[in-house]
């Protein structure tokens, strides 16, 4: 029998990082110094190596282009590993993992962001945990088939699926958390698996990925008091395609004709609106009170319980994959990976 492989894929972030010794500021280090500040990994009866993107990056500097080299290394190395870890920054890990999701198609092996608060050399890094336990869940199989065969975060004690996850807290050890959809495993004397909340579906293709996101959108968070003259800079954006509508509570909006208005010329020029909830937990349910039934009206699209870095991901994803108005609404009202609790349809 072959001797199982996993391929960590290293990005930057603080699970990398040291002081400088001039200015005490973090910056990156290479992997092997990882490797060494965790020699656990050794232990492991696979085997496991590492790629370093050739340009390492701190999170917020993550672009599409970056997603799109990830996408094309796993496709390049998906028959070697039996699963990948991706060491990521926290702050748009959810974002990654969310773009991830969209693009790797018939997806049937763990890809597993991790990451950590604290630099994996210090002594109380939470880095070294997040990584080991990340190493064993990429390398999982039952039956000869991964037992997590989706884009997931490991953070803390829990996994999440990638695109139902949103980092809640700078400075705990449990950075993130997942409101609207159960963890995928549990962390502690042994990871404990929650079979039924991971993607088993099906999929007889081969891997294959879909690199382009368009990023011609925009986000607009409502607040009391928005001026008219905010929305209308935003909807007259050269080349916008979609605009993703913050709203408050279960989707609702001001009923205000001047709004109202705005939102009704969006849509005849052509740009997608996308209602998605302020609120971390719960759903946009467009039309149950008054404040979002004019909405409707005007070919505004519920973004049901996604998470706003999903939301962003699936849009530009959508956007750059169709160019028919109603295709690309028709798949922001259902599920595609899992992201929204919904009917799903053929994808």
């Amino acid at each position: 029998m072959a001797i199982k492989s996993v391929l960590i894929i290293y990005t930057g972030g603080t699970i990398g990082m040291v002081n400088d010794p001039e200015t005490g500021a973090l910056c990156p280090f290479n992997f092997e110094q990882i490797a060494k500040a965790v020699p656990e990994i050794k232990e492991f009866s696979f085997n496991i190596d590492s790629y370093t993107l050739p340009e390492i990056i701190d999170s917020s500097d993550i672009q599409p282009t970056v997603w799109a080299e990830l996408c094309k290394i796993i496709l390049a190395k998906y028959d070697q590993y039996c699963g990948f870890v991706i060491l990521h920054g926290t702050d748009t890990m959810a974002y990654s993992a969310s773009a991830l999701s969209f693009m790797l198609g018939n997806l049937t092996k763990p890809v597993v962001f991790t990451g950590s608060q604290l630099p994996i050399g210090t002594i109380r890094t939470d880095g070294r945990e997040n990584l080991i336990a990340a190493l064993e869940i990429a390398a999982a199989t039952e039956e000869g088939k991964s037992v997590v065969p989706e884009v997931c975060i490991l953070f803390g004690a829990k996994l999440y699926r990638g695109n139902r996850t949103t980092k809640v807290d700078a400075e705990s050890f449990d950075a993130f958390q997942s409101f609207n959809y159960p963890p995928l495993a549990e962390i502690g004397i042994h990871i404990d698996y929650n079979y039924s909340a991971i993607d088993y579906s099906s999929k007889t293709a081969p891997l294959e990925v879909f690199t382009g996101m368009n990023t011609h959108i925009a986000v607009l968070k409502l607040f009391p008091g928005i001026g008219i003259e905010v929305i209308d800079s935003i909807i007259n954006t050269p080349g916008l395609r979609g605009l993703i509508l913050e709203t408050y509570g279960a989707g609702n909006a001001p009923t205000t004709k001047q709004f109202l208005n705005k939102i009704k010329e969006a849509g005849e020029k052509g740009i997608i609106v996308y209602n998605v909830t302020q609120c971390q937990g719960g759903s946009v349910e467009m039309g149950r009170y008054e404040t979002s039934r004019e909405m409707i009206n005007y070919g505004v699209t519920s973004g049901y319980d996604i998470t706003m870095e999903a939301a962003v991901c699936k849009l530009m994803y959508l956007s750059e994959k169709y160019s028919d108005t109603n295709e690309i609404k028709k798949y922001l009202n259902s599920p595609l990976k899992g992201e929204i609790t919904q009917k799903r349809i053929g994808f």
